[in-house]
């Protein structure tokens, strides 16, 4: 006798629905899969038949032959033992006939029967959301807040095969309930931060610059003596940024989802992500990848956040060169030979580094140690075209011992937060679609929304003229003077708009002469 039901299984960031075919039959007996299962899921077979017989049900002496369509999708993960041991039992008669009709089933099985809870549960209900053959979902319990985020669809918690299979052979009439999803229980208070832009003393010159980092979205690298307050300012930047909207949060989530770093009692990320790798970092480990279907990696994992590479110079330069794209496009493509995947990679980049090996060069208090060639070798782990991606540069000094002393702290995060929601909710509306900012403008846009007064337009022409900025430098001076106008409110970009950006790229002249390059 065949039965069916329906699954899921993820691919790439995305799921596809699958659907569990069971064949027991006459024959020797013998358990196949079929629909080309990877190795977790060709061991699903023993610990399928341990739950069924440990659970109080009979496992079939017969030949059993259970297919997963489509057969020609790869089908990873621990995720489809719920379903393909539901349709052995429905194969043996075992449940009663339309027990699995319009519901998709999704769990691991352990030897005694116990349900455990899996990963990509969310992206999976995200592509049940679209199937017109699901109303219920019934997942393991630790899975339930994540699933249950996807509305117009029924979620049912279960904690082992028994209380599963009762629950479908009762047409979803026993005991357990329908989990509900209150968003409000998950997002956070937003000045419930741990740490705050007023623990930061003096360095007003970056605080501003990444203050205007944070309202358009644009990337910020800040070069230093070591102990300046680079790592301490950069780790504070989420608390100034403005909070995740939902579908931004279930973007997010659905990358955690994927690499199972949800928890059971917090499964929506509403706050975003500060991701800050060693500089020992692998290729893999920075875009993703790995065996089988690649795995998002630490680009998409600050998807909507943060990514603070510290000690630039010190990360592998193909590691480096691999942000261009992603820092372009927003997303990174993996390709394998049977296909491709592309991964979100929206995020904020803060490079930290220091002017030389030693850290002093420049310095008014240390004396640098390092040779002219050591200095050059040093920058020159870092391209030209990689830093043409970088927008605002910030030359972060040592503290006097005035400001060290000072005990007054500087403004709070909530208050610089409260003038970036204003300035992107500015951008919100001059673009029409969520998400975009002014860093993500394209040519066409900078020319209709970058209009400047003729003093600016002066200004402007000066600084091409005086550090030959290139066509790219150019725009960004522009994005960046649109971002300035913004946080004051102004429609039209004045010359104080246009000099306070041209500072933040000549900024990057001042690094690299001082730098010996």
């Amino acid at each position: 006798m065949i039965s069916k039901t329906l699954s899921g299984a993820v691919t790439g960031i995305d799921a596809i629905i699958v659907e569990v075919q069971c064949d027991v039959s006459r024959g020797l007996p013998g358990f196949k899969l079929v629909g080309l299962p990877e190795k977790e899921v060709q061991e699903s077979r023993d610990r399928i038949e341990s739950a069924i017989n440990n659970s109080g049900y009979e496992f079939p002496t017969k030949s059993i032959t259970a297919n997963l369509a489509p057969a020609d999708v790869k089908k990873e993960g621990v995720g489809l033992d719920l379903p393909i041991a539901s349709t052995i039992l429905r194969s043996t008669g075992q449940m009663s006939e339309g027990s699995l009709q319009n519901k998709l089933l999704i769990g691991e099985l352990s030897l005694d029967g116990k349900l455990r809870s899996v990963s990509g549960v969310l992206p999976v209900v995200l592509a049940a959301r679209e199937h017109p053959d699901i109303d219920q979902i019934l997942v393991p319990q630790g899975n339930a807040g994540e699933a249950a985020i996807v509305d117009s669809l029924e979620v049912y918690p279960v904690s082992s095969l028994t209380e599963a299979i009762e629950f479908l052979d009762n047409d979803s009439q026993g005991g357990v309930e329908e989990y509900v999803f209150d968003r409000e229980d998950y997002f956070e208070s937003e000045s419930s931060f741990p740490r705050d832009f007023s623990d930061v003393k003096g360095q007003e010159s970056a605080k501003r610059a990444l203050e205007i980092a944070a309202a358009g979205g644009h990337n910020v690298l800040m070069s230093g003596p070591p102990g300046s307050g680079k790592s301490m300012l950069a780790k504070r930047l989420p608390t100034i940024l403005p909070p995740l909207s939902f579908e931004e949060a279930i973007e997010v989530t659905k990358i955690y989802s994927i690499l199972g770093e949800l928890s059971s009692t917090k499964p929506l990320v509403t706050r975003r992500k500060v991701r800050a790798p060693h500089h020992t970092i692998s290729y893999a480990g920075m875009v993703g990848g790995g065996r089988g279907n690649p795995t998002p990696g630490e680009i998409s994992l600050a998807h909507n956040g943060v990514l603070f590479l510290d000690e630039l110079p010190e990360f592998n330069r193909r590691v480096l060169e691999t942000l261009r794209q992603p820092l372009e496009d927003q997303e990174i493509t993996i390709s394998r030979a049977s296909n491709s995947y592309r991964f979100p990679a929206n995020f904020s980049l803060i490079g930290a580094m220091n002017p030389c090996p030693c850290g002093y060069l420049g310095d008014n208090v240390k004396q640098c140690n390092c040779r002219p060639h050591e200095v050059r070798r040093y920058r020159k782990k870092i391209s030209g075209p990689f830093m043409d991606r970088i927008d605002v540069f910030v030359d972060v000094q040592r503290l006097g011992k005035e400001e060290m002393k000072d005990r007054a702290g500087g403004q709070k995060s909530s208050t610089i937060r409260e003038r970036v929601k204003v300035s992107r909710g500015i951008q919100s509306r001059r673009f029409g679609r969520e998400g975009l900012t002014n860093s993500l403008m394209s040519a066409e846009q900078v020319e209709d929304y970058c209009q400047l007064d003729q003093s600016a337009e002066s200004l402007v022409d000066q600084a091409i003229d005086h550090y030959g900025f290139s066509a790219r430098a150019y725009h960004k001076v522009l994005k960046i003077s649109r971002t300035i106008a913004d946080l004051d409110e102004s429609d039209r970009i004045y010359s104080e708009h246009v000099s306070e950006a041209v500072q933040y790229r000549s900024t990057r002249e001042k690094i690299l002469r001082k730098e010996g390059v």
